[in-house]
């Protein structure tokens, strides 16, 4: 069973080497510290770290298109933060296996993540109109891709109210022009 406890100093450098190198679009040499902090973090069985660093892998390979191996590390991820996480990074991490799901054109597996995540995102006080936002977002894309226009108008419009409540232009823009789209066909 792997526990929650503090990262060793190791675990902690590995992780550091690693989100530079991703930072500074060093991807192969990511892709190496951050195999190296998880071969570590399990060894010294720690949930917590583990499945950050899984979750951090499988966003370097979804940038990097490699989305059976992001799919891979953030699905491990997300096992680990269901025992033992706060609700919203299994919520975060829950939504970006949806997102791999859904560009991989796997919709049946995309929609239920989804569903999962805005459930989580609404029962919690902590979430932030943005979070909130984003995973609406991530739903009505794939509702639209799917044919299910009504459902889809309806998160378009959620989200934009709540881009709007967080300042962000680009999301309004975005979904009010989303909007049109759907409207005119």
């Amino acid at each position: 069973m792997l526990s929650l406890r503090t990262m060793s100093e190791a675990g902690e450098e590995l992780v550091r080497q690693a989100t530079r190198a991703q930072s500074d679009r060093r991807f192969a040499e990511a892709r190496q510290h951050w195999t190296a902090a998880i071969a570590l973090l399990r060894e010294e069985q720690d949930a917590s770290g583990l499945a950050g660093a899984l979750r951090s892998l499988g966003e370097l390979e979804r940038k990097l298109r490699d989305l059976t191996a992001a799919r891979r590390y953030y699905e491990e991820a997300v096992a680990i933060y269901r025992r033992e996480c706060p609700p919203l990074l299994l919520a975060h991490t829950v939504r970006h296996l949806g997102d791999v799901y859904q560009e991989s054109g796997d919709y049946a597996l995309a929609e239920p993540s989804y569903r999962e995540a805005l459930e989580i995102y609404r029962n919690q006080a902590e979430t932030t109109p943005l979070e909130l936002a984003n995973a609406i977002r991530s739903m009505a894309v794939l509702k639209g891709r799917t044919g299910s226009v009504d459902e889809a108008q309806a998160l378009w419009r959620e989200t934009r109210e709540l881009y709007r409540a967080a300042h962000i232009d680009e999301g309004v823009v975005e979904s009010s022009l989303q909007l049109a789209r759907l409207t005119a066909n």
